[in-house]
């Protein structure tokens, strides 16, 4: 059966020994891969130089960001740990914690994918030069895009953002915004979210980067 992976060269392939060896050198290696998968494509990259902030703005690359965020937070949150020799007694407090992560990675995935989004409908040179507005983490403004989401849409990413800006990283919010605690509660309460809600909406706005696809019509080189 034919392989496409045959068609490219195997460093272009995961390779966990790789990481293994150089766990940041591998892992920032995501740019270089995506130039040399332009060159193999026959676009003009100068496979030697650094990228510019330009070519970092390739929609490819922030959408590949997306998915391998959104897989990160699927394994998160298909895992429960042990906790093998945590506190007894605290076992329902660091699972709280665990979980809490995993909504972080959802919600970095969706800021990731909607601004790859914005990348796509303005284009590369429109999105840099209103950069300033985009550099933050409300998904509810950079959702703007995404047609017809409903109130619970809107609640499920404020409270996104909330794990993104904090709760997903410490137990403590910083005492400008300590009311924000309780609001995860009343917010969540008051539309009564369960998890396939905020899941299905990932769905549906990872979805819509297809629409955005569509519209702007073949990738071009990143340089």
């Amino acid at each position: 059966m034919f392989d496409p992976f045959e068609l490219y060269p195997r460093h272009l392939l995961p390779n966990r020994q790789s990481f293994a060896g150089d766990p940041f050198g591998y892992s920032a290696l995501a740019w270089s891969r995506w130039a040399l998968v332009q060159s193999l494509a026959g676009f003009d990259v100068d496979l030697e130089r650094p990228p510019t902030s330009g070519d970092l703005k390739s929609p490819v690359l922030w959408l590949s960001q997306a998915r391998a965020l959104s897989e990160a937070a699927t394994a998160v949150l298909r895992h429960e740990p042990s906790y093998e020799a945590h506190p007894r007694a605290l076992l329902g407090v660091c699972d709280s914690q665990y979980c809490a992560v995993g909504l972080m990675l959802v919600g970095y995935s969706l800021e990731v994918c909607l601004k790859a989004m914005l990348i796509l409908h303005y284009g590369t040179q429109a999105y840099a030069d209103s950069e300033g507005k985009y550099k933050h983490h409300q998904l509810e403004k950079l959702a703007s895009l995404i047609p017809d989401l409903s109130e619970r849409d809107k609640a499920i990413l404020r409270l996104l953002t909330r794990f993104v800006t904090w709760a997903g990283r410490y137990p403590d919010p910083g005492s400008s915004r300590v009311t924000q605690a309780e609001e995860i509660f009343a917010i969540s309460e008051e539309h009564e979210i369960a998890a396939r809600d905020v899941l299905s909406l990932a769905a549906r706005v990872m979805q819509h980067a297809t629409t955005e696809i569509d519209r702007s019509g073949p990738a071009a080189p990143a340089s």
